[in-house]
């Protein structure tokens, strides 16, 4: 009986760290890709990260009218320290495979990115109801 008991922790932990050792590695050209991507990744959003004001700004007063001159900036300047601070942090933690696998940390990558329309904020303008007969 004990060695039951004794060897049933031991046969799971084997049992469960098998798989793991046939996953195959990557290759170390692929992670130093991903590496220095995100290195720059990371250095051009330090950099970038101030256009984030206007382009704020932009949508804000697109997407919302007159209230996002008052909303943009403001919006715009918290995003810009958001970017910043995060392309801070994905330039001096590269080699770090975090979060995911060398996933950006912000979205979008890159503050260009994202000017579309967002079908989720478009308003709808109602109409006065039509009566039947007219």
């Amino acid at each position: 009986m004990r060695i039951v008991v004794a060897g049933l922790p031991l046969l799971l932990l084997f049992v469960f760290t098998v798989p793991s050792f046939a996953q195959e590695a990557q290759q170390p050209e692929a992670i130093a890709e991903k590496m220095s991507f995100k290195l720059v990744r990371g250095l051009t959003n330090v950099v970038t990260g101030v256009v984030e004001i206007p382009k704020q700004s932009y949508l804000t007063v697109r997407d919302r009218g007159k209230i996002g001159y008052v909303v943009g900036p403001i919006k715009g300047g918290a995003m810009a320290l958001y970017r910043t601070l995060l392309g801070a942090v994905e330039t001096v933690f590269f080699m770090v495979p975090q979060p995911g696998y060398y996933d950006p940390m912000v979205n979008p990558e890159y503050v260009w990115q994202g000017w579309e329309k967002r079908p989720e904020l478009v308003v709808i303008k109602e109409t006065e109801p039509v009566e039947e007969g007219e």
